[in-house]
C-alpha cells in the first residue's frame, strides 16, 4: 500500500507501486482536474505539485511519491480566487482549458519562488504544449497575477462556483473524508 498526503489529505493506495500518479489522481480519487495529454512527459498537462516542485504526474509512480505532499488543481484555491486562476481569467488565456490546469499549476509554483519572472523564466517554467495558441496571453496573466501577488494590483475576474467543496464531496466518493 503506498501512502502519501494528497490535497491535505492523507491517502493510501491499494494500487501497483509502479501506478503512474496521474491515474491514481484520475482514476482512483477522482481528481479529474489533473489532465492526461501525451503520456510522456510532453505537454504539461498532467502538471501537478510535489513538495513544492511542478512535475508532470504521468512521469512519476505512486511508489515515488511515498510520504510526500501532492497538490493537484483543485487544491489550488477551492474558490477560484488563487491570482493566478484570476489573471488567467481577467486576461483571456484560456481557450479550450485542456491544458490550462497544468499551466496554472506551473505558474502557481514560478510566482511562488519569484513573483516578477522575465519572459524567458515564464517561459522556461511554463513549457505545456497548447495548441489554441494563447502564450502570449499566458505569459501576460503569469505578469499580472505576480503584480496582485506583490499587492500592486487585484482582480475579480472568476466568480466563485455555484457549489461548495462539502456539497461536490457528497457527489464524489472519493472526496468525502473517511468517517
Amino acid at each position: 500500500m503506498t501512502k502519501f498526503t494528497v490535497n491535505d489529505r492523507p491517502v493510501q493506495y491499494r494500487l501497483d507501486p509502479a501506478t503512474p500518479l496521474l491515474w491514481a489522481l484520475r482514476d482512483a480519487s477522482n481528481l479529474t482536474g489533473t489532465k492526461y495529454g501525451c503520456g510522456n512527459g510532453d505537454c504539461g498537462a498532467c502538471m501537478v505539485v510535489v513538495d513544492g516542485e511542478a512535475i508532470r504526474s504521468c512521469l512519476v509512480s505512486i511508489a515515488e511519491v511515498e510520504g510526500r505532499y501532492v497538490t493537484t488543481i483543485e487544491a489550488l484555491s477551492r474558490d477560484r480566487s488563487h491570482p493566478v486562476q484570476q489573471a488567467f481569467v481577467a486576461e483571456q488565456a484560456v481557450q479550450c482549458g485542456f491544458c490550462t490546469p497544468g499551466m496554472i499549476i506551473a505558474a502557481s509554483v514560478l510566482l511562488r519562488k519569484n513573483s516578477d519572472p522575465s519572459d524567458a523564466e515564464i517561459d522556461a517554467a511554463i513549457r505545456n504544449l497548447c495548441r489554441c495558441g494563447t502564450h502570449p496571453r499566458v505569459r501576460a496573466a503569469i505578469k499580472r497575477a505576480g503584480r496582485v501577488m506583490q499587492r500592486e494590483e487585484t482582480i475579480a475576474a472568476a466568480p466563485p462556483p455555484g457549489i461548495t467543496p462539502e456539497d461536490a464531496a457528497k457527489n464524489v466518493p472519493a472526496l468525502t473524508p473517511p468517517e
